[in-house]
C-alpha cells in the first residue's frame, strides 16, 4: 500500500499529488521567514519552473492559500473545493506548467471603498487555482530578488513590517531630518508598464516558461459585470504575486535614492524621504518626478504628494509629535476610520445581546491596538475607550425603551429608587443619558471588563510596561 493511499484512508489526502512519477528535489523555497531553507536558488534560474511545481513548494503554497481563505474567482471554486480538484487534475496542470502552455483565467474585478470616501480601490481576485500557482511562483522568486532589495524597503518582504518602517522614520527625524517628501504614486498598481516590469524580472529570471507565465498573468483579462477586458498595463491587486512584482518595479527608485544618499522609507508604493529643509525637499520631489516618468513611466500624484513637516503628514496610519525627539502617535484619520467601522457595528447591535456585540468587537479592537502599539501618546486611547463604553451604554438605554424598565434596570445596578426614577424620567435622549453620571455609576468600566471588552488604554500601557524590547517579525528592535 502506497503512502498516498494510507494517507487518504486516514483522512489526510495529499493536496498536491505527484504526477508521472516525477519527483524533483532541491528547489523548494518559501516566501516567509524560512525562505530558501532548502538551498539557495539564486545561482541559476533556468530551471525555475521545476522549482515552482516541486512537491514541497506546492504544498507550502497550498497551506498558505487555504489559510488565507478568500473569495472565489470567476470559476466559482472555493478554497474548500481546491483539494479534490487538485487530486483529479494536478497531473495535467503540472504538465501544462512545465511545457509552458498553462493559461490563467481572468481575474474578477471587485471595487472596495477607500477610507474617508476617497473613491474606490480596484481589486482583482484570481481563481483559487491561479492563487495557488502565483503563491508557488512567489515563493521561488522571493529568495532570488529579495536579498538585493533596499534595506529601507519594508513592504511585503519576509522578516519586515510596517512597524520597522515607522521606527526607521522616527530615527531619521530624531537625527535632524525635520522635513519629509511624502510621495504618492498615482494609481500605481493600475499604471505599471508590462514591458518595463518584465525587463526587470528578466534580469534575474532566465526560465522563459516562468517569464511567459507572469506575462500571461499580467494580461489574463479582467471580468467586470460578466464582460472580460484585456489590460494593456497594470498588475491587479489581490493576487499573491502582485506585492513582489511591485517591489521589483520600484527597486530602481530605491537604488536611485540610495545612490543619492537620501534617508527614506518605502512601504509598497508609499514612500517618505526625509530631508533637512523645504527647499531641498521641493528640489528632490521635482527630480524624482522626472526620474519616475522617464525611467519607469509612473506618475507622481501631485494632489496627494507634498513637502511638509512630518507631524503634519500621515505615514502608515501614524503621525508624530513636533518634539526634538519625536514620538509616534495615531493619526487622526486612523482614529476616524476606526470610529466609522465601529459605528456600523453599534447600529447592528441595538437589538442584540450586549455580550454577543462585545464578542464581535473584540477582534477589531485587538487588531487595531496591536497595530498601533508603537504609539507613545496615550490620550487618544483613553478618549476612544470612553467613547466606546458610552456607545454601549447608549445601546442599553435604548433597549430598556421606557421609564419603568429603565428605573428597574438602574436599581438592579445599585442606584437608589429615588435617583433611578429621577434619571429614568428626565426626558433626555439616549446619547445624553449614556454619558450621564447615573449610567456611568450603573455601568462602570469594571462591568465592561467582565464582559470581555478590550480596553485600549490598558493594552497600550501593557505593551509599554511589560518590556522595552519588542519583537517585530523576525527582527528584534529596541523601542
Amino acid at each position: 500500500m502506497s503512502t498516498e493511499t494510507r494517507n487518504r484512508r486516514a483522512g489526510m489526502p495529499d493536496p498536491i499529488p505527484e504526477s508521472s512519477g516525477r519527483n524533483l528535489r532541491g528547489y523548494g523555497v518559501g516566501a516567509s521567514s524560512d525562505t530558501a531553507r532548502r538551498g539557495d536558488f539564486c545561482q541559476g534560474t533556468e530551471g525555475m519552473m521545476e522549482a515552482v511545481v516541486e512537491r514541497e513548494n506546492m504544498q507550502r503554497a497550498y497551506k498558505r492559500v487555504v489559510g488565507n481563505k478568500g473569495a472565489a474567482g470567476v470559476d466559482g471554486m472555493t478554497v474548500m473545493e481546491l483539494k479534490p480538484f487538485l487530486q483529479a487534475d494536478w497531473a495535467r496542470i503540472k504538465e501544462e506548467l512545465l511545457s509552458g502552455s498553462y493559461t490563467p483565467a481572468p481575474v474578477l474585478r471587485v471595487e472596495i471603498p477607500k477610507p474617508g470616501g476617497k473613491g474606490v480601490r480596484k481589486l482583482g481576485i484570481p481563481t483559487v487555482l491561479d492563487r495557488l500557482i502565483q503563491q508557488a511562483v512567489q515563493q521561488v522568486m522571493t529568495p532570488v530578488f529579495d536579498p538585493d532589495f533596499s534595506e529601507t524597503s519594508f513592504g511585503f518582504r519576509p522578516g519586515r513590517s510596517a512597524h520597522q518602517a515607522l521606527l526607521k522614520a522616527k530615527e531619521y527625524m530624531a537625527a535632524g531630518k525635520r522635513w519629509v517628501v511624502d510621495m504618492d504614486l498615482e494609481k500605481f498598481f493600475d499604471e505599471v508598464n508590462h514591458d518595463i516590469l518584465m525587463s526587470r524580472i528578466a534580469r534575474k529570471v532566465k526560465d522563459k516558461r516562468v517569464l511567459r507565465l507572469i506575462r500571461r498573468y499580467l494580461q489574463s483579462g479582467i471580468m467586470t459585470g460578466g464582460l472580460v477586458s484585456q489590460p494593456e498595463k497594470g498588475t491587479p491587486q489581490g493576487g499573491p504575486l502582485s506585492p513582489l512584482l511591485s517591489n521589483i518595479m520600484l527597486d530602481d527608485l530605491d537604488k536611485e535614492l540610495e545612490r543619492r544618499g537620501h534617508c527614506y522609507c518605502r512601504y509598497a508604493d508609499d514612500a517618505n524621504i526625509y530631508v533637512g529643509s523645504r527647499r531641498a525637499g521641493e528640489r528632490l520631489l521635482a527630480s524624482l518626478e522626472k526620474f519616475l516618468t522617464h525611467k519607469l513611466r509612473l506618475k507622481v500624484n501631485r494632489d496627494k504628494s507634498a513637502v511638509d513637516r512630518p507631524w503634519k503628514r500621515t505615514f502608515l496610519g501614524y503621525s508624530v509629535t513636533w518634539h526634538k525627539n519625536p514620538r509616534l502617535k495615531v493619526a487622526p484619520s486612523s482614529v476616524a476610520r476606526l470610529r466609522g467601522n465601529l459605528k456600523s457595528a453599534f447600529r447592528r447591535g441595538r437589538g442584540r445581546n450586549l455580550g454577543k456585540l462585545i464578542e464581535e468587537l473584540q477582534p477589531v479592537l485587538r487588531g487595531w491596538i496591536n497595530y498601533f502599539r508603537l504609539s507613545e501618546v496615550k490620550g487618544i486611547f483613553e478618549e476612544l475607550d470612553g467613547w466606546i463604553r458610552r456607545r454601549l451604554r447608549c445601546i442599553i438605554w435604548r433597549q430598556w425603551k421606557r421609564s419603568y424598565p429603565r428605573a428597574k434596570g438602574l436599581m438592579k445596578r445599585g442606584l437608589t429608587e429615588e435617583r433611578a426614577w429621577r434619571s429614568a424620567t428626565n426626558g433626555r435622549g439616549p446619547w445624553w443619558n449614556s454619558g450621564a453620571s447615573h449610567m456611568n455609576q450603573a455601568f462602570p468600566k469594571q462591568f465592561f471588563d467582565r464582559l470581555g471588552l478590550v480596553a485600549l488604554l490598558d493594552h497600550i500601557i501593557g505593551f509599554q510596561n511589560n518590556s522595552r524590547t519588542a519583537v517585530y517579525g523576525t527582527v528584534r528592535t529596541v523601542v
